[in-house]
């Protein structure tokens, strides 16, 4: 479903990313960790269309998508959080998650449908309660909720989740697994997620991607991950590894 050939890419003279090889099975959950400045963001935004790669390829269901806006991707079917969730703070909860499905599908829709739709996301993460509700005054949980809501509104095949579980207690944490499992079992939503938290990812994932220093150091299940010396270098130093 997507796919990334030798992906590099270059601040000035640092590189974030440097040949990185991906893929995507559709109906997967991928997880992608690293420690922190290892690239994996930059990887999100290099996918979505934020930064254009210095070299190397993206193809999204077998098209090429690296010279393509950001909106263009939206709408070919990529969704993505980001890990500052940035909410229209002035706008009710409802009409934040109706702004994703008014621009960011290739769909038209009404406002009226637009609002239809987005009460049916919100009801999907828990967050119904609070439609009336102006984004401000929605707690970090609930704002995770929102940012997730918003992406969904677009009505994607494949979500990016940059850190959904950022910020987030032992409970809430759980929660917000059942979620990611509940979004790709549910609504056949493809999942390629960043996350810190190592034992919620390699608990829900199926396969983990490892990016150290922008380059990619370990692929595989999340098991042989676990044991993977040079991951465990990369995190905790080579004396513990």
């Amino acid at each position: 479903m997507l796919e990334g050939t030798k992906v590099t890419k270059y601040f000035g003279g640092l590189p974030a990313l440097k040949n990185v090889d991906f893929s995507l099975e559709k109906g997967e959950i991928l997880g992608l960790i690293g420690p922190n400045g290892a690239g994996k963001t930059t990887l999100f935004n290099v996918i979505s269309g934020f930064y254009s790669p210095t070299s190397g390829t993206v193809r999204f269901e077998d098209r090429a998508i690296i010279k393509l806006k950001p909106h263009q991707i939206c709408r070919l079917g990529i969704g993505r959080t980001f890990q500052i969730v940035n909410p229209f703070l002035n706008l009710t909860v409802l009409e934040n998650v109706a702004m994703g499905v008014l621009f960011g599908r290739n769909e038209k829709a009404s406002v009226e449908e637009a609002r239809d739709i987005a009460l049916k996301y919100l009801e999907f993460v828990n967050l119904q309660s609070r439609k009336n509700d102006q984004a401000k005054n929605l707690n970090i949980i609930e704002r995770k909720q929102l940012e997730i809501a918003r992406a969904l509104g677009t009505e994607p095949k494949l979500i990016l989740l940059d850190e959904p579980l950022c910020g987030l207690n032992p409970t809430e944490i759980k929660g917000a697994c059942s979620l990611v499992t509940k979004i790709r079992d549910e609504l056949n939503i493809t999942v390629f997620w960043i996350e810190h938290v190592m034992k919620a990812i390699m608990g829900t994932a199926e396969r983990i991607v490892v990016l150290d220093s922008g380059e990619k150091i370990a692929e595989g299940p999340p098991l042989e991950i676990s044991r993977n010396k040079r991951v465990i270098q990369a995190y905790l130093g080579e004396e513990k590894a």
